[in-house]
């Protein structure tokens, strides 16, 4: 099953410029009928906190893009979109579409990003998620959430064997997403796909490094610091047979991980 990374330079807040970025990225691509393209967290307008400018409904032109851009290419999209939230705030979604431009899941951001204030602007998830791509179950996450291990371990647990990451992950902390990118598919035998940004916003520079890693932790495709496709062909035969031949998630504590979820939600 082959999936593609669009790594790229959002520009702020200006969607129709974005919408044309992806396009002429997925246009060098040779997409495969049912292939997954994977864009970055909030690709529409940049990790910006001005809801009044980015956010919109479901239906609106960021989810209308990904559907004409999954009928056109016959793959499943995976991309970040700011939806409208009930309580005023916004939610950050990672939103995907199947080949016929259907909506089929919404993940909601568990972990706004405290330190940049995206908790005052945005509404937390409340659950995870994943979806069927093939032979294989993917679960998204959205950048800050891939500090939370206890999340990714959660969906292998109910069967994930592709963790998605999309994210605007800063130059600043770059070792540490390489790391937590890596650290994600070693203990949780499972493909791992970080698709990340670069260039500069009002804030912050991004380095990119998007990458897609296997489930030994070996680096299948990796992005350097520009605008570019990663893509890879993941093999579910493979990842089965890892899991059989070194068989660490048969260990796992299933009682002591149920008693820190409930310690976790006492505290």
């Amino acid at each position: 099953m082959q999936v593609i990374g669009c790594q790229f330079d959002i520009v702020w807040e200006d969607k129709a410029a974005n919408f044309d970025r992806v396009r002429a990225l997925v246009k060098d691509a040779s997409v495969e009928r049912g292939a997954l393209i994977v864009l970055p967290e909030m690709f529409a307008t940049g990790f910006s906190m001005r809801l009044e400018t980015i956010l919109e409904p479901e239906q609106g032109p960021t989810q209308q893009f990904l559907s004409q851009l999954a009928r056109e290419t016959g793959a499943y999209v995976i991309g970040g979109v700011a939806i409208s939230n009930r309580d005023g705030r916004g939610r950050n979604e990672a939103l995907v579409v199947d080949p016929q431009g259907r909506d089929i899941l919404r993940y909601c951001k568990l972990h706004p990003f405290s330190l940049g204030g995206e908790d005052k602007h945005f509404a937390p998830g409340e659950e995870t998620c994943s979806f069927g791509w093939g032979p294989f179950n993917v679960a998204p996450f959205i950048c800050y959430d891939m500090r939370f291990p206890e999340i990714f371990r959660h969906q292998t647990r109910l069967g994930a064997q592709v963790l998605v990451v999309i994210a605007n992950w800063p130059v600043a902390r770059d070792a540490h997403w390489q790391t937590l990118l890596r650290a994600r598919a070693i203990e949780n035998q499972a493909y791992v796909i970080g698709v990340n940004r670069v260039g500069n916003d009002p804030q912050l520079a991004y380095a990119g490094h998007s990458m897609i890693i296997d489930p030994r932790g070996e680096t299948l495709s990796m992005a350097g610091e520009a605008p570019q496709i990663i893509q890879s062909q993941l093999q579910i035969e493979s990842l089965l047979a890892y899991r059989r031949q070194f068989p660490a998630l048969r260990d796992m504590r299933a009682e002591y991980f149920a008693q820190s979820i409930l310690l976790a939600r006492d505290t």
